[in-house]
């Protein structure tokens, strides 16, 4: 009996460290996790997948990307910018329902998560006019 209550009191004592850990990961800096995803995603209304990441290459490519990894079978482009420092793009295709697609970009700068919303907003406004001349070139 001595056995347990000594693991129960150990237990009890490190419980509060791992919920300040836990806060530390999802709060980090300040910054909500959700706010950052949600200037890392946007939804499209297009159930090609094959065609959304033809367009995100494209789009990667005209911004200075040089890809590096795609996979359509994963639906992820990955692509490496150097001018006059390391950006790295990893770009998730996701199909949400019958027709929307879920884009999702996550940038480092080095090991570093950039989590500024300007190189976001660059890359959809991009993707989303690519988007566009696509669903409308063959008309």
């Amino acid at each position: 009996m001595k056995k347990f209550s000594f693991v129960f009191i150990i237990a009890l004592m490190l419980l509060p460290g791992c919920q300040t850990a836990q806060k530390n990961i999802l709060d980090s800096d300040g910054e909500s996790q959700v706010k950052i995803r949600s200037m890392q995603t946007r939804y499209f209304e297009t159930g090609d997948k094959q065609q959304t990441l033809q367009t995100i290459i494209a789009t990667l490519q005209d911004l200075g990307f040089v890809i590096d990894k795609a996979s359509y079978d994963l639906g992820t482009v990955s692509g490496t910018k150097l001018d006059g420092y390391r950006v790295r793009m990893t770009v998730v295709a996701i199909p949400r329902g019958e027709g929307q697609t879920t884009v999702r970009a996550n940038a480092q700068y080095n090991i570093q998560p950039i989590k500024d919303p300007i190189l976001y907003q660059q890359f959809f406004d991009a993707l989303a006019k690519g988007m566009f001349l696509t669903a409308h070139i063959d008309e």
